[in-house]
């Protein structure tokens, strides 16, 4: 539906669109046009919606790099609540902001929450008044002189995203089918890729990389990914940002051997860039310092001894693509990692002398939209230090999300479970870590890496050449395992179990037509009850019957111990077990008890 109005004294055009999807996802969003002749400063636009009162307390996210999207409930009292991101970077915004009846959990509760599709500063706000109005409202927070609409121009908001369903997998489940059913959504195979970041750091050498493309290939990736370090004089992290051509000193002969060897293994080759960001230690910097958001009278603090580019400049905008169309020409790159590793504070641009993050996530999408139109194919990952820029206005460009720079498989349960509220599995990567964490010094076993990472895009980010062949064989063993259920892990209806053992992350995919589901149950605390209570399999055809087995990969031993205590309690464990799916949804089975840091998998399938 389309809702227009005037406003004759201010001589203002107002449309509202409104759409519902087939899925029950709402979107709507704003457009103003000034038909005045005197500018028009556009300071918010801000779209609302209506909640039920039953809904009393406040759903929303925080959380911080490499602890992204933890999920929390707050009462709902009289007044606003209100969550804002003015640095253009989400790793302590929410997501997602709704409200809920109390007690919501994932399989139960009411709850509405939206979500504003934009990769700027946005701003959502829960409202309750005294009048018995409950509202949701969102759009971009927009700062003083950004937006000025001269005689006939016109600002459009973003979309804001509004879901709804009883419980947080449902009101999730709408936007996921919303997403498969875009034209857009990626309809190849996910590729596993593996990323050559955590393997070698800064130290590229084609010798090394070569070695790592081999027994990539052989572990069974589809993918292999050059991160930063292959540019400019970019030996670390202090310089060479804006300089995006091949560097000399590293690869004399620049990427195409690397590239084609590859291609060779019958992988895709991925490229990091990171075309937002320019070092003072650069040519483009030297050469251009007014290239560089900045307000007048002196340089915003630097971030990671880096500041921003001023794409809303048209030469350092042309500067930058055009040295990344020349690379893109001269190396055949199928995938990029865009990484975007700064947050904005005094994003002013020196042209304008205004604040520039509206014009900058306009500048972000053109750069993007026109490498994608020039290359057919070619796909980009958004990356922000991690899973700072995570929403669905990049991911009109994007195909893939970084989770987090954390792969320590324990905190990617909380960090998954709070990014499946908006992102379904197949968008967002997640990879195999080394065996010790390299952000928090944790040493886990391949099951518990390896099996988190299958229920998303699965991908590595480990020194390969320096694993054991059993390591090598074992990982090998598990990419074919995800590369068997993926068809079902990237289609299916993602599931997470409520359970009064907190001690429990349970968590799975049923098929659209139920015949078959894979459920993950790691064991992330010890518990003050043994044997644990049963475990409910939500999502289940009520009328037919599962078959249920351990999953495992080919020639990997169970590699958990399970506590010796009550094993009548699971004697169905060894052979398996069938059970309705009426039992399975609401009661569950009693699971062998299993040491911290440990997995379960278990596959069902309709009998």
């Amino acid at each position: 539906m389309r809702f227009t109005a005037y406003d004759d004294e201010a001589r203002l055009d107002l449309v509202i669109d409104v759409e519902l999807a087939p899925s029950g996802l709402l979107r709507t969003r704003a457009t103003v046009g000034n038909r005045g002749e005197d500018g028009y400063a556009v300071d918010s636009v801000l779209l609302a919606l209506p909640v039920p009162a039953s809904e009393t307390q406040v759903i929303d996210q925080s959380g911080h790099h490499l602890r992204e999207r933890h999920t929390s409930f707050h009462e709902f009292t009289i007044g606003t609540h209100e969550r804002n991101s003015r640095i253009a970077r989400g790793h302590a915004s929410s997501t997602i902001h709704g409200t809920c009846e109390p007690g919501t959990g994932w399989n139960g509760g009411r709850v509405h929450y939206v979500h504003v599709a934009w990769s700027g500063n946005t701003r959502s706000i829960a409202e309750r008044t005294v009048v018995g109005q409950q509202t949701l409202l969102g759009g971009e927070l927009l700062l003083p002189g950004e937006v000025v609409l001269a005689h006939g121009e016109a600002y459009t908001s973003p979309w804001l995203v509004a879901t709804w369903g009883e419980g947080l997998d449902q009101a999730a489940g709408r936007i996921h089918d919303f997403l498969r059913a875009r034209p857009g959504h990626p309809a190849s195979t996910r590729p596993v890729t593996f990323n050559a970041w955590e393997a070698v750091y800064f130290d590229h050498s084609l010798e090394r990389l070569l070695a790592l493309v081999d027994v990539a290939a052989e572990a069974g990736a589809e993918r292999f990914v050059l991160d930063d370090g292959w540019f400019g004089s970019r030996r670390d992290d202090t310089s060479g940002l804006g300089d995006w051509v091949v560097s000399p000193e590293v690869w004399p002969v620049g990427l195409n051997p690397l590239a084609d060897a590859v291609h060779e293994r019958g992988m895709e080759f991925g490229l990091w860039f990171e075309p937002e960001m320019i070092n003072l230690d650069s040519d483009a910097a030297r050469a251009h310092p007014e290239w560089i958001l900045s307000p007048r009278g002196h340089r915003p603090q630097e971030a990671r001894g880096q500041q921003v580019m001023d794409l809303t400049n048209p030469a350092a905008f042309d500067h930058v693509l055009g040295q990344m169309r020349r690379v893109l020409a001269d190396v055949r790159v199928d995938f990029i990692k865009w990484d975007f590793n700064r947050d904005l504070y005094e994003a002013v641009s020196p042209l304008t002398g205004r604040p520039a993050y509206h014009a900058q996530t306009l500048a972000t999408y053109r750069l993007m939209d026109t490498l994608i139109a020039e290359h057919p194919g070619l796909e980009i990952e958004s990356c922000a230090g991690g899973g700072g820029r995570i929403d669905l206005g990049i991911m009109e460009r994007a195909v893939r999300i970084w989770g987090s720079d954390c792969i320590d498989p324990l905190e990617r349960q909380q960090i998954e479970a709070g990014t499946s509220l908006l992102l379904p599995p197949e968008l967002v990567g997640s990879h195999v870590s080394s065996p010790t964490s390299h952000t928090t010094g944790r040493t886990l076993t391949l099951t518990a890496r390896a099996s988190t990472a299958m229920f998303s895009h699965m991908g590595v980010e480990w020194d390969l050449t320096s694993a054991t062949p059993d390591e090598r064989r074992d990982l090998a063993a598990w990419i074919a395992l995800h590369k068997r259920f993926r068809p079902l892990l990237h289609t299916g209806r993602v599931v997470h179990v409520d359970h009064p053992d907190e001690g429990w992350s349970i968590h799975g995919v049923v098929a659209q037509d139920r015949g078959e589901a894979v459920f993950s149950l790691m064991r992330v605390t010890t518990s003050p009850v043994r044997p644990t209570h049963e475990v409910p399999l939500p999502g289940l055809d009520p009328e037919a019957a599962y078959r249920l087995r351990e999953l495992l990969p080919d020639g990997v031993s169970t590699p958990v111990p399970y506590e010796p205590h009550s094993p009548q309690s699971w004697a169905w464990w060894t052979h398996g077990v069938t059970l309705p799916g009426s039992i399975l949804n609401a009661v569950g089975l009693r699971f062998p008890d299993i040491a911290p840091e440990h997995v379960i998998l278990v596959h069902l399938v309709r009998v």
